[in-house]
């Protein structure tokens, strides 16, 4: 089973990335939004990448 610390490391960067997401898609027609969009989706890019490398390594 999933620790408590484990799940809150996972989830405080992917619900991050969807809040940057959701703001990004907002301001899409600004330079900043689009940006916004890259990070958010970098974010949950990297946690998805950091937890199947992990898995890995087991």
């Amino acid at each position: 089973m999933i620790s408590m610390s484990s799940f809150h490391s996972m989830l405080i960067p992917i619900l991050s990335g969807m809040i940057m997401l959701a703001i990004g898609f907002n301001f899409r027609d600004k330079n900043m939004g689009v940006f916004a969009m890259w990070v958010g989706m970098l974010m949950i890019l990297a946690t998805v990448i950091y937890k199947i490398l992990a898995k890995l390594n087991e």
